[in-house]
């Protein structure tokens, strides 16, 4: 059986499993891959938002997914969407996000997985999608760009009042 939702020629898209926890704790608990971001994640952090991400592709069809690597059915990290709520002038909305591990670094596949994350969500009939970074996150800013979407503004996230280095984020957006 199939465990893939979409596939790019690099990539597998899916609902996590309980074998994704330690992998997706590994990542999460770099320091690096964990640089805009308020900390590094626990496994029980962990484990929280694989369950939430779970709950909300139950609830609305999709969330940002575990993605592993064909060749080797590695998890490589999360590439997906999320439904965003926190206090802002934007909100709610459909947001794209991606968080690698080092390794998997700089070979396009952000990018890649990101495209394809985009036409699931234009056959799920949603019509604007969003992306936000720290404004310091210029690897993350141009997969944006490279995916097609547009800068709309910079504002300071309301969930990071606590993390002024980061709190500072560029917003982009794209309709579908």
């Amino acid at each position: 059986m199939n465990p893939y939702l979409f596939t790019t020629p690099r990539l597998g898209f899916r609902t996590w499993q309980e074998f994704d926890l330690d992998d997706f704790a590994s990542i999460n608990s770099d320091p690096e891959v964990m640089r805009f971001f308020q900390k590094p994640l626990s496994r029980e952090e962990t484990q929280a938002m694989m369950n939430r991400m779970q709950r909300m592709f139950e609830e609305k069809g999709y969330c940002y997914f575990a993605v592993d690597w064909l060749e080797t059915n590695e998890l490589i990290g999360t590439i997906g969407l999320g439904w965003k709520t926190f206090e802002s002038d934007f909100t709610p909305c459909v947001d794209i996000g991606w968080r690698l591990g080092k390794k998997f670094w700089n070979q396009g596949l952000a990018s890649e997985g990101a495209s394809a994350c985009l036409s699931f969500a234009q056959q799920n009939q949603i019509k604007e999608v969003v992306s936000m970074a720290s404004i310091g996150n210029g690897a993350s800013i141009q997969v944006m760009k490279k995916i097609g979407m547009s800068f709309w503004k910079d504002f300071d996230h309301s969930e990071l009042n606590s993390f002024p280095d980061i709190q500072r984020c560029s917003l982009y957006r794209i309709n579908l």
